[in-house]
């Protein structure tokens, strides 16, 4: 039968209010309203408007109830900044990846969840070594971050979102952590917003129903430590640091510029009069918009091991999109920026176990 929630997740994530699909479609906004409502059935001429102004397959109308996400329960950092179309495109496009997990896991073996609950923790850089400890990476910088969540069982998925509102976001599901990242973010910014959702995922479980601007605060501190241990960074730099030795040091680390004097003067060895200027000059040098000089995106292990298996059985992502009725470009925007090719610099970078189930 169809489904109206499937005609709301897929106008959702399309962008589109209920006006907007109703001009696509050709058809009156009372009709969408009472269809999404489920008011009345849609004819067959109606559905096949409606599947034409969305780009879905008429088959995902018709599907099962889509698993909900509960907005008060993601880890949305820049909520009183998004509109209510970004919010929406983006907890559905949580909503696919539950969708997309679901059949990769039917179809592999994927690693469990192996995630410290440190919701007792109140000092962030206590909570950044225990889990540290916990995966047996000493101090030494992390090679892949993407790659070492997905080792330890958190599901990464991309968020192809043009927007300057949306970083990340992060959820539980029944015992599976999910972290959604926006590949439009520069590589230093995504590895930092890795670390942060891995905070909220591992300190902020069981905070309730809205996260706090404090629960944010701590998070920022927590990826910070986690990604630039204070014993190294103490150890590596200088006594005297300029703005060349940052630009340097932050190749070392794989963070932004402006994530690295935010870590020297957290650990005293900047003073509040040095930071300031030093971002005041960062950002005069374009470092506060973005990074001049980047850094090679980090590279999902899963994914590419997926699609390894997949092209050597001659199958391809359209055929995966066929399988779960959804268009394909959504199959690529949850995996693209994932699958890129990467470099392995000093440090960890985990290896997600992946065997094929047959």
């Amino acid at each position: 039968m169809f489904n109206p929630k499937r005609l709301s997740l897929a106008r959702k994530r399309r962008g589109l209010t209920g006006t907007g699909l109703a001009e696509r479609a050709k058809v009156s906004r009372i009709t969408v309203v009472r269809s999404e409502s489920g008011e009345t059935v849609p004819d067959d001429d109606t559905v096949a408007r409606f599947a034409s102004a969305l780009s879905y397959p008429r088959e995902f109308l018709f599907g099962d109830d889509p698993d909900e996400i509960d907005t008060a329960a993601v880890s949305f950092r820049s909520l009183t900044k998004m509109s209510a179309k970004e919010r929406d495109a983006s907890v559905s496009a949580g909503v696919l990846g539950l969708e997309l997990n679901a059949w990769a896991e039917r179809e592999f073996r994927l690693p469990a969840s192996n995630l410290l609950d440190l919701s007792y923790e109140t000092d962030m850089e206590a909570a950044a070594r225990s889990i540290r400890q916990h995966w047996g990476l000493g101090e030494k910088p992390i090679g892949n971050v993407l790659g070492l969540l997905e080792a330890n069982g958190v599901r990464v998925f991309s968020l192809a979102e043009d927007t300057a509102t949306v970083d990340a976001f992060s959820f539980w599901r029944d015992e599976t952590p999910y972290v959604f990242l926006n590949t439009f973010k520069s590589a230093e910014h995504s590895i930092f917003d890795s670390a942060h959702e891995l905070c909220h995922l591992c300190c902020h479980r069981h905070a309730g129903t809205e996260r706090s601007r404090f629960a944010e605060r701590e998070a920022q501190a927590f990826a910070s430590a986690f990604l630039m241990p204070a014993a190294d960074v103490r150890a590596r730099m200088p006594r005297f640091i300029t703005i060349d030795t940052v630009l340097e040091a932050k190749k070392r680390w794989r963070v932004s510029a402006m994530a690295m004097v935010y870590r020297l003067h957290a650990l005293g060895l900047l003073t509040d009069w040095r930071y300031k200027s030093m971002c005041i000059e960062l950002g005069r040098r374009g470092y506060r918009a973005g990074e001049p000089i980047g850094i090679e995106r980090e590279s999902s292990t899963v994914w590419k091991k997926i699609l390894a298996q997949l092209w050597a059985e001659k199958a391809t992502k359209t055929e995966i999109a066929k399988k779960l009725n959804l268009p394909a470009d959504e199959i690529e925007s949850l995996i693209w920026g994932l699958t890129g090719s990467t470099g392995k610099p000093d440090g960890a970078s985990g290896s997600a176990t992946l065997r094929v189930i047959k």
